[in-house]
């Protein structure tokens, strides 16, 4: 049995912008201490073969890093909103962005090719912001990028009391894995991002997210569009926390830009809008349908390989939420404009019957029913807009559990570290993250797994740039 050491949410190249785009900040030690982690592992003894460094998604941010579209290597014509916010997730917008990453986290990948080096393995969940690891060329200049640093230390008599080691180039790249869904150790843990049960990030076919109208293009969540026409454009708005914030947090937001900035805030928006009733039409379009029957076909042959029946990844499916781009009602809940539209509509009536109780006095009580009736709808659509994600993922690990007889469900995708018993006895794991933004520290958390079944422990802990790893409280 392999050792496991799990951390998800590094965000690599998300402090990547071009002139006019707000990179958030990315702090030196995050990526020291990272890379300190890595070789902590690579020279600890495992309880078992070999360590096996799982990244549970988002390693790599290709949805907010921002490149110039003028890229070299990019062949594929940018289109109207690459033109406004920098390179796509197109195949070759993709791999120029992994190189991008490449070389602005160099010594992250350095460590990852000591660690393979050593004949230790990773395998990487994609996330929602690392979908465009369904490209096969981005895929390959990760491995690619990995392999070469392996080569760099093996090749280093410095690094070997004078001698250089043995290197084997297909075996290492042998040990770099992808993993597109999910990771399924039988018996000892069940591994995915996490997205797939958040409406704001999920995609609705998670082993061919293409767009049905530009199958170049990665299918775009509600949280992607957001990010690129309006988070990274405008400073002060937080990345997370979208679904929480209510009206009067965006007008207190948009009153400290300033007129001009409101403005502009106001132009992002409408342009946002636009594209995500754009991306709705595509659900209903011939071409979706074929995509979906092309995905069908694809969740067979996943099952095949993995030899696992494809009952159980239809039920993993089922439990998975539709993104909130599918319908109107969910892309005006998800911007406030139902409770804008409603606030408006209820302001009117308000008025109307203010001037005819002022003529009329019996028309009083017309205030009242409309200040109730608003108040009551308010409430009712601020309710069924609070999807809190941390909760969603909690609440699917018990049935995860079950289907795949996992005593761990590991997931990311909240930044928020979590370890909790869940139905049946088995224990849920968030991982937290390795990233910063507005509002968000890195919590630096990963978890160690060992054991073999039956007998499989994990402890999720925290990194200390002075004491190391240590049990996250």
């Amino acid at each position: 049995m392999e050792s496991l050491v799990v951390l998800s949410d590094v965000h690599l190249g998300s402090d990547l912008g071009v002139p006019g785009a707000v990179a958030p900040a990315r702090s030196v030690q995050i990526d020291d201490d990272l890379c300190r982690l890595i070789d902590h592992y690579r020279s600890t003894e495992p309880n078992g073969e070999r360590w096996r460094l799982v990244v549970a998604g988002d390693f790599i941010d290709f949805v907010g890093m921002t490149l110039p579209t003028d890229a070299p290597g990019t062949e594929t014509a940018p289109n109207e909103e690459e033109l406004l916010h920098g390179l796509g997730n197109a195949e070759d917008h993709a791999v120029a962005k992994m190189h991008a990453v490449a070389v602005r986290h160099r010594e992250i990948f350095a460590a990852l090719g000591r660690f393979v080096a050593e004949g230790h393995a990773i395998t990487f969940i994609r996330g929602n912001h690392d979908v465009e690891l369904h490209w096969a060329l981005v895929r390959a200049e990760l491995t690619r990028t990995i392999v070469e640093h392996a080569r760099a230390w093996s090749e280093d008599p410095a690094a070997h009391g004078g001698r250089a080691l043995p290197f084997d180039a297909a075996a290492i790249a042998a040990r770099i894995e992808d993993a597109p869904w999910f990771l399924n150790v039988e018996g000892v843990a069940y591994i995915e991002h996490g997205h797939q049960y958040d409406p704001f990030c999920s995609v609705d076919h998670v082993l061919s997210p293409r767009r049905a109208l530009d199958p170049r293009r990665i299918a775009r969540g509600f949280t992607d569009v957001l990010l690129r026409f309006v988070v990274r454009r405008t400073p002060g708005v937080p990345e997370y926390g979208h679904e929480t914030m209510g009206v009067i947090d965006y007008v207190r937001m948009a009153a400290r830009l300033g007129p001009s900035g409101m403005w502009l805030l106001f132009v992002r928006f409408v342009r946002a809008i636009r594209e995500l009733f754009h991306l709705r039409t595509e659900y209903a379009s011939d071409a979706a349908r074929r995509l979906a029957a092309e995905h069908d076909l694809m969740l067979a042959k996943f099952a095949a390989a993995r030899r696992m029946g494809a009952e159980k990844l239809r039920a993993l499916c089922a439990l998975q939420v539709a993104p909130i781009t599918r319908t109107a009602a969910g892309i005006l809940a998800s911007l406030l404009l139902d409770q804008i539209a409603v606030g408006t509509l209820g302001l009117l009536l308000l008025t109307v019957f203010g001037v005819l109780s002022y003529f009329y006095p019996s028309f009083l009580w017309g205030d009242g029913v409309v200040l109730a009736a608003w108040l009551g709808a308010f409430f009712w659509l601020r309710r069924l807009r609070k999807i809190d994600p941390d909760i969603e993922l909690g609440l699917r690990a018990g049935a995860l559990a079950r289907l795949f007889s996992a005593p761990f469900v590991v997931m990311g995708h909240t930044h928020v570290p979590r370890r909790q018993l869940v139905a049946g006895g088995a224990t849920y794991v968030n991982l937290g993250s390795w990233s910063e933004s507005v509002g968000q520290i890195a919590t630096r958390t990963h978890l160690v797994i060992q054991g073999a079944p039956g007998a499989v422990r994990a402890e999720l802990r925290s990194w200390s740039s002075v004491l190391g790893p240590r049990v996250f409280s």
